[in-house]
Order: structure tokens, then C-alpha cells, then sequence
């Protein structure tokens, strides 16, 4: 089992840079692959991006991708999610997700085994 704590959210202008960390205790952090993802008001929870558990494949959503950058520091047990360019249509709040798959990284809400609380991102126009 692994607990799963985001911190960095915040308030932000458009086009201003925030950057969410994850970290993991538990249950080794390597073993994990690690998604980001977020939920606005009314809206489902939407994979951001996704990493595999050494850090050497990574996946983006159209809508974020060349804006955020997902990174992990195994020996740190933490998952990064770098945001850049923020839209208003970026605020949501933002969850770090694990899943004990082996290979490669998986898109659905249902793949993912553990969940942090949460972290909400607010950009203003």
C-alpha cells in the first residue's frame, strides 16, 4: 500500500507557472507507475499526464501537452507535475495517482489502485 500526499496548488494569473509535488510513503515508490490528473466543477476526473515507474516513458493530454511536464525522483518518492502557460480552463483540482502495473503507463481513472487527497489549482484571467 502507498499514501499519496499533492502539495503546490494554488492561485495563479493566466499564463503563470505552478509546480505539484506528490509524495509517497509506503509500499516502495519505484514500483509505481504515477499519473496526475484533475477535476473541474461538473466535469470527470481527466488524465494529465502519466510516467512509468523508472521515468523513462511519459504521456500527455492534448490539452496540456508542451505546457506540463511530469518528472519522479524514485529516491526522493516523489512525482512532479511542472505547469506552465496556465489557462483558466487549467483550474481544476488536481490528484497524484498509482498504479502496480508493470510496463508502461494506462489512462483510465479506474487503472489507478491509490489516491491522494487532492490539490486545487485556480487560474485567473
Amino acid at each position: 500500500q502507498v499514501q499519496l500526499v499533492e502539495s503546490g496548488g494554488g492561485l495563479v494569473q493566466a499564463g503563470g507557472s505552478l509546480r505539484l509535488s506528490c509524495a509517497a510513503s509506503g509500499r516502495a515508490f519505484s514500483t509505481y507507475a504515477m499519473g496526475w490528473f484533475r477535476q473541474a466543477p461538473g466535469k470527470e476526473r481527466e488524465l494529465v499526464a502519466a510516467i512509468n515507474r523508472s521515468g523513462s516513458f511519459t504521456y500527455y493530454a492534448d490539452s496540456v501537452k508542451d505546457r506540463f511536464t511530469i518528472s519522479r525522483d524514485n529516491a526522493k518518492n516523489t512525482v512532479y507535475l511542472q505547469l506552465n502557460s496556465l489557462k483558466p480552463e487549467d483550474t481544476a483540482v488536481y490528484y497524484c495517482a498509482a498504479g502496480s502495473w508493470t510496463i508502461g503507463v494506462r489512462r483510465r481513472v479506474n487503472d489507478y489502485d491509490y489516491w491522494g487527497q487532492g490539490t486545487q489549482v485556480t487560474v485567473s484571467s
